[in-house]
């Protein structure tokens, strides 16, 4: 997305945990969108709190959940990691 790299769910949640996992996700994106139609800006940092805590939980942010030891480059723009030459290009 915008050619950052955004790192995958573990594939080693059991299925019905992912998806426990994303409903979660999904309902706190939600409440982020209505507090801030509300312009509620606690109730928007909760929110907020829950979908790190949902996308910490499904691996996507936090600590690795992978041991090979390869770097995490989430977030990292993609022309500056070694998968630069598989991106597709712009356009």
């Amino acid at each position: 997305m915008r050619g950052r790299l955004w790192r995958a769910s573990n594939p080693g949640l059991s299925e019905p945990r992912r998806q426990q996992l994303v409903d979660e996700l999904m309902a706190a994106r939600r409440s982020v969108g209505q507090a801030k139609k509300a312009d509620d800006r606690e109730a928007e940092r909760a929110a907020r709190a829950r979908v790190h805590d949902a996308k910490v939980a499904l691996g996507e942010r936090g600590p690795v959940w992978w041991n090979d030891g390869a770097p995490d480059y989430n977030r990292h723009l993609v022309a500056n990691t070694p998968y630069r030459d598989y991106a597709e290009p712009a356009g």
